[in-house]
């Protein structure tokens, strides 16, 4: 009876173990054919995750333009509205099928937009921007070299 139960428990912690691992760490992706990871996603959900996208790239523009114009109140309006507050939205069947790497790397591109809408606020470094503008960017062109994102089948 013992070693049934033992069994049992090993097979149910293997399971909830393999499940993390699917849904925390792996996400829903396959191998694409130019060597990204293609992450699998239905039509809404990736419309939203390339909707997010857009939202950064009309927010870097502005940055630069606000920088450009010394107009810091324009840098920390927009930084602020693709800040961490802007993930709130996100269903949590979305976030399972992301994988972790690139659910961090969203994450600290949140967290950089709202440090810097913090920084054009308390110190208005327009060289300061420029250069936390160029770390964030980082993000986005490291994500675009290491994922894609595709229908799911």
């Amino acid at each position: 009876m013992n070693k049934i139960l033992t069994a049992i428990i090993i097979l149910l912690l293997l399971v909830i173990g393999g499940g993390f691992y699917k849904f925390m760490i792996q996400g829903s992706t396959t191998e694409s054919t130019d060597g990204r990871l293609a992450i699998q996603l239905n039509a809404g959900e990736r419309d939203m995750v390339l909707g997010e996208m857009r939202a950064f790239l009309d927010t870097v523009q502005k940055i630069v333009k606000g920088v450009s114009e010394d107009d810091m109140k324009l840098v920390a309006d927009s930084a602020r509205k693709v800040g961490m507050s802007a993930q709130g939205d996100v269903p949590g069947s979305l976030v399972g099928k992301l994988p972790m790497k690139f659910k961090k790397l969203g994450f600290d591109t949140h967290t950089k937009f709202d440090q810097i809408a913090l920084d054009a606020s308390d110190m208005g470094d327009k060289d300061n921007m420029l250069i936390q503008l160029s770390v964030l960017m980082q993000n986005c062109v490291g994500c675009h070299a290491a994922y894609r994102i595709e229908l799911e089948m």
